[in-house]
């Protein structure tokens, strides 16, 4: 069998995580139309008869802005290093720019060989195609260029089968039934955020975090109580809605998603608070999870 470590990099919202949820035909990592969403690597644990292959979805590279931009960048950068083969994924029908071209100057010290990933083919004629290909070309020296549908799936398989003839032969690392090895806690946090970064839109952008209070499981289902964590009251009201309508929305629609993950029923209590500045705080960083010494 065939085992490796492949970490997808990319500037934000360029279909990272779709992709990585294609691959795993599950709904592991969260999306949004909102940039920045990943927050830390996810790994996702594709296996099949032929190979297991180790998934790293990393945070959009940015320009950071605060603390937690700062965490999110060094997460993803660091990624590049000790895996077998790194994907910079990249929007085949956007103009390539500064961002892409910092990336690239940072991937010349990637331990593995890059492949750049053209997403969003389907959005290009055969012959646009070509002119961006070219023009990715003369800035780096890519193992191979493969355009792909992060969204539709187009190409994905021929992306899996490559990987496989680059990875050697090892070990299996992980269990064959197993998807990711986040703590359950880690992705029902990731399901709540989802939902308020889905139905506040722009409002509550990246003022959020989540942090699982209580998982309990017994025979009637698993138990959750979760606290919803903003930088301000106006946040705080924003999230809680008229009436309470918005944070029923949130819950209702978060519940579904675990329920679906955990197959089994999901109660699921939430609550508001607020921390001022949280996202420059390093002892709110460390405490919900976004510690750059970690990385």
């Amino acid at each position: 069998m065939k085992s490796g470590f492949v970490s997808i990099v990319g500037r934000p919202n360029v279909g990272k995580s779709t992709l990585l949820n294609h691959i795993l035909k599950t709904k592991l990592a969260i999306t949004s139309a909102t940039a920045q969403t990943t927050r830390n690597t996810i790994q996702g644990i594709y296996t099949d008869d032929d190979a297991q292959i180790i998934f790293m979805d990393t945070p959009g590279i940015h320009k950071p802005q605060d603390g937690l931009g700062s965490f999110m960048n060094t997460n993803a950068l660091n990624s590049i290093f000790g895996v077998d083969i790194v994907l910079f994924l990249a929007p085949a029908n956007e103009t390539i720019g500064k961002g892409d071209r910092f990336i690239i100057d940072r991937l010349k010290e990637a331990d593995g060989p890059v492949y750049l990933i053209l997403n969003k083919m389907d959005l290009l004629s055969k012959e646009e195609l070509i002119v961006k290909l070219n023009q990715w070309k003369e800035l780096f020296d890519f193992k191979e260029i493969i355009p792909i549908s992060a969204l539709n799936g187009d190409n994905v398989e021929h992306l899996i089968q490559i990987i496989k003839d680059d990875l050697s032969e090892g070990i299996m690392y992980y269990p064959k039934d197993h998807i990711t090895d986040h703590p359950e806690r880690f992705i029902m946090a990731e399901f709540i955020r989802e939902k308020i970064l889905y139905f506040t839109h722009e409002e509550v952008p990246h003022s959020v975090a989540i942090v699982i209070e209580q998982m309990l499981e017994d025979d009637k289902g698993v138990h959750i109580m979760a606290a919803i964590v903003v930088d301000r009251p106006s946040q705080k009201a924003i999230i809680i809605g008229k009436q309470g309508t918005m944070i029923q929305k949130i819950r209702k629609n978060a519940r579904k998603e675990m329920k679906r993950f955990l197959q089994v029923p999901v109660t699921l209590e939430l609550f508001v608070k607020v921390e001022r500045n949280w996202r420059n705080k390093q002892k709110y960083l460390k405490e919900f999870g976004y510690d750059e010494d970690d990385y």
